[in-house]
């Protein structure tokens, strides 16, 4: 790779500037806006290496800065990529070695290079987790996944392939692409496809558990809406239904609306309100099936956002909790008798998963817990959620 060096370099000035107060991606795009000297090639190598860089947490940050991003670089990019012409023989010859074999060889070379410090608050995480192989994961960028809509697998597959672009089928609702493919320039999104990810799609398992009457519609509540991925799955996992979405910001619901003309769902009411508030706007009616999918740290997702690794802290979890304790004691009121609760979250933290469904169960003692599931995705370049669905 011919300017190695200088991406390098580029790199390292741009991290040494941030400071985690908006997203990377945003950071980057905004010094790129700036010095307009780079092109497009430029951008794709100095961006891979700052989220490489970001990928290792803290894990070196008792190591000289240009050490650590070339230690992000060994450890984050394939063979194919090109990155080993800034390393000498001795870590060369470990390139294209498997990962568990790259990680012990940097920790032989810097004993300060420490596996504990990749991931934050790492004593806050659920005991279902494994931490280490949690913590590694993040060296690995996830997938896209798209959840195919019923009626569409034929299709879909068909335009994939004649794209010659490479992907894996989960399953015939679930295939798997690589994160830099455009999509949306080969499948109709949200008519034909969503971009969901594997472990939000698995919320379906949960559906599967309620026992519901065949012949009227679900009311749906859908609180925390936000971009509509389950409000969507939930449609078409059970047909016809009522639908009702909320959001404390507008705009998203103006978005959501454009959305669900695109999937074809055409009657639906939605509610602007902060639910985190005393005595918020709420819905008329009571409701089947509420989905609160809550306001969380999104550490299961940290995979696709890795400068959270460097800039989240532990007291964000309890302001984290706090919300999420306020929503559920404003919602619990408007389930039917017989209906069913969904609460989750892309938190890996016990104290916002666990920890709030014991408080649901005290807040509502006529609840009772039918599932409760880790949807761990890690292992499978997803994220990892949690979620747990109580009936009345």
């Amino acid at each position: 790779m011919k300017y190695a060096n200088q991406y390098l370099l580029s790199a390292i000035q741009i991290m040494n500037n941030y400071d985690g107060s908006m997203p990377l991606a945003a950071f980057l795009k905004k010094h790129f806006s700036e010095n307009k000297k780079f092109g497009s090639k430029d951008r794709r190598n100095i961006a891979h290496l700052c989220y490489a860089y970001c990928r290792i947490g803290k894990a070196g940050s008792t190591i000289a800065i240009d050490i650590s991003f070339k230690i992000a670089l060994f450890l984050v990019s394939g063979a194919e990529e090109g990155w080993e012409l800034l390393f000498d023989e001795n870590w060369k010859n470990h390139w294209s070695k498997h990962l568990d074999e790259k990680l012990a060889f940097v920790i032989e070379q810097y004993p300060a290079f420490k596996v504990a410090d990749i991931f934050p608050c790492t004593s806050s995480i659920s005991a279902v987790i494994p931490v280490e192989a949690f913590s590694i994961s993040h060296f690995i960028q996830p997938d896209v996944f798209l959840r195919l809509r019923p009626g569409k697998y034929d299709a879909v597959r068909k335009q994939i392939k004649t794209a010659k672009i490479a992907f894996t089928e989960i399953s015939e609702t679930c295939f798997a692409l690589p994160n830099s493919v455009k999509i949306d320039e080969v499948v109709n999104i949200d008519r034909d496809v969503i971009v969901q990810d594997k472990s939000s799609q698995r919320i379906a398992e949960l559906f599967a558990k309620m026992e519901t009457d065949k012949t009227k519609a679900i009311q749906l509540w859908d609180c925390c809406a936000a971009s509509g991925g389950k409000t969507i799955l939930a449609r078409d996992f059970f047909g016809v239904m009522d639908m009702t979405v909320s959001d404390i910001r507008a705009s998203i619901l103006h978005n959501l609306k454009a959305r669900f003309e695109r999937a074809g769902i055409k009657y639906f009411q939605s509610v602007t309100t902060d639910l985190s508030k005393p005595n918020p706007t709420k819905p008329n009616g009571k409701f089947d099936l509420i989905m609160a999918d809550v306001p969380c740290s999104g550490s299961g997702t940290w995979g696709r956002t890795p400068e959270q690794l460097s800039f989240f802290t532990a007291d964000k979890i309890e302001q984290y909790t706090s919300l999420q304790k306020n929503i559920i004691s404003n919602i619990l009121s408007s389930l039917t008798p017989n209906g069913y609760l969904l609460y989750s979250t892309c938190s890996v933290f016990k104290a916002e998963n666990e920890d709030i469904k014991a408080y649901i169960l005290a807040q509502d003692p006529s609840l009772k817990v039918v599932e409760e599931k880790y949807l761990v995705g890690y292992a499978d370049k997803a994220d990892t959620m949690y979620a747990v669905l109580f009936h009345k």
